[in-house]
């Protein structure tokens, strides 16, 4: 029988190490959220950052409420960089093109054949989360970064139902925002409270 000697290193067999890396890689979506979530609190964003991220969020799941088509949810993520592209082309605020678009994917979704639930779902989480984000931005700067984290941290509540319920967005997106919103949230929850 051989015995390792006390230099010899063990290791721990093939398949041990290729299940760890498969359950890492099944998990793509909360690596994906959080290396977010950290990128953004550590390049120091403040309250209107987190107010995009709300909205963008928001109008995502609105997209594919309104097109019925739940990989529309992660197109959109990119795509929302045309939003505020599109804002500064036309020297809009990026909030009020934001609310153009929503107010087009309401409308797509009206004369589409859509689940009208779902589309009202949506519609309310974005005029609501999206709402209170808004406002923050026009809130004293603390109170508005307050109100802001708290609306991002709710917002993975919102995500956690779709998890969930595996409906209008793909269960990848809603699992990678879960894991963007509440730690993104607390965290500027944190900057608020020691700033």
């Amino acid at each position: 029988m051989n015995t390792p000697g006390p230099n010899a290193t063990t290791s721990l067999p093939v398949g041990v190490g290729v299940r760890r890396w498969h359950a890492i890689l099944h998990r793509w979506p909360s690596v994906l959220g959080l290396a977010a979530a950290v990128a953004v609190l550590a390049t120091g964003a403040d309250r209107e950052t987190l107010s995009i991220v709300v909205c963008a969020a928001t109008l995502c799941y609105l997209g594919a409420a309104a097109l019925a088509r739940p990989w529309v949810a992660w197109a959109l993520v990119p795509g929302f960089g045309v939003v505020i592209v599109a804002s500064d082309l036309l020297d809009r605020p990026w909030w009020v093109v934001t609310g153009v678009a929503a107010l087009v994917l309401v409308g797509v979704g009206l004369l589409g054949r859509v689940s009208y639930r779902d589309l009202a779902a949506q519609g309310g989480a974005a005029l609501g989360y999206g709402g209170l984000a808004v406002a923050a931005l026009h809130l004293a700067p603390q109170a508005g970064l307050v109100l802001v984290g708290l609306v991002l941290a709710a917002h993975a509540g919102w995500d956690a139902i779709h998890y969930r319920r595996a409906r209008v967005v793909p269960r990848s997106l809603a699992e990678a925002c879960m894991l963007l919103d509440l730690p993104l949230g607390l965290g500027f929850l944190v900057l608020a409270a020691v700033g």
